[in-house]
């Protein structure tokens, strides 16, 4: 059964002028600033809307002054945020520093629901050095987070390069991944999609491209050097199937659905995204109807096949 949801991703990205203002002056700037790049979204009226690492924050503010300038902001960006996803009617994935005591925060992700309430929250696990030393403690739970259109699985910047996060997420099967991020992470942003056999949205500041990815690690969209925010639309009624036994079956669901199965083919991987097109059948009946093997169940089955050949080895 088709699970249309539309994401927008915005790469919003402001430097400080640090030096000439008060941080009350910055905060209200910058919350204004962000206000106007949601704002060039919303007439797409996206279900979704994914915001970068440390979003309401000047990417060049001093370390020394973090602290003062986040005790001005306090909770003022989650009321705005709050404020917008109840007015229009969507989610907002609101990336930030969050005060724990005087000295230290967490580097967060927080998604707010259509309601205006925050619907759960992802601490950075992987916080890099520099950021311990100036006082962001790191997360070490990976919350899956329910939302009204799915499971939602966060990751923020330098997480990306961690086995131990991706792979707990594996085991998990969320819908979409999350990352907001000032680094952008090449390969692995593709990698991650298609390993956890998830939608992946990426929005990326410091002037890097926001992308939205495919399970088979397809880009669908990305943000240009003139357009730093992106709207597409994905459908999260989708499952990786490897082609190996598969080709007639693919063949014969398509046959019978026609336009109501989509087959999305990457080359060169093996693999194939289905996707149902239609309010009918969700595509784990097409997968049951026709005896499709998903993607994880054949490397199951393969890896369990070689094991029992012991005799078989080669010593």
């Amino acid at each position: 059964m088709s699970k249309y949801l539309k994401i927008s991703a915005v790469g919003a990205c402001r430097y400080s002028k640090e030096g000439n203002s008060k941080p009350k002056d910055e905060v209200n700037e910058i919350l204004a600033y962000l206000r106007a790049e949601i704002d060039r979204v919303l007439p797409d009226k996206p279900d979704l809307i994914v915001l970068p690492e440390a979003c309401d924050l000047p990417i060049n503010y001093h370390e020394e002054n973090k602290f003062d300038y986040l005790r001005e902001r306090g909770d003022k960006g989650l009321e705005l945020f709050s404020k917008i996803a109840r007015e229009n009617n969507c989610y907002i994935a609101y990336s930030s520093h969050v005060e724990m005591n005087e000295n230290r925060h967490t580097n967060s992700t927080r998604i707010i629901g259509r309601d205006g309430k925050v619907a759960g929250t992802y601490n950075k696990n992987y916080p890099m050095i520099s950021e311990v030393e100036y006082g962001i403690s790191s997360g070490k739970d990976a919350p899956i987070i329910e939302c009204e259109f799915g499971r939602v699985a966060c990751a923020i910047c330098f997480d990306l390069n961690f086995d131990e996060l991706r792979l707990r997420y594996v085991k998990e099967k969320p819908d979409l991944v999350v990352f907001c991020s000032q680094y952008h992470g090449g390969l692995m942003q593709n990698y991650w999609a298609y390993s956890c056999r998830s939608h992946f949205v990426g929005a990326i500041g410091s002037s890097s491209e926001s992308t939205i990815i495919s399970p088979i690690g397809q880009v669908l969209a990305s943000s240009t050097n003139y357009f730093d925010f992106i709207t597409t639309t994905v459908n999260l009624d989708s499952a990786v199937v490897h082609l190996d036994y598969n080709y007639e079956r693919i063949h014969a669901a398509k046959a019978k659905y026609g336009p109501e199965v989509k087959i999305t083919d990457p080359g060169y991987l093996g693999s194939v995204l289905i996707s149902s097109e239609t309010d009918e059948v969700t595509v784990n009946d097409i997968v049951k109807e026709f005896n499709i093997e998903k993607l994880d169940d054949y490397m199951k089955r393969s890896s369990e096949f070689v094991r029992c050949q012991e005799n078989l080895y080669v010593l």
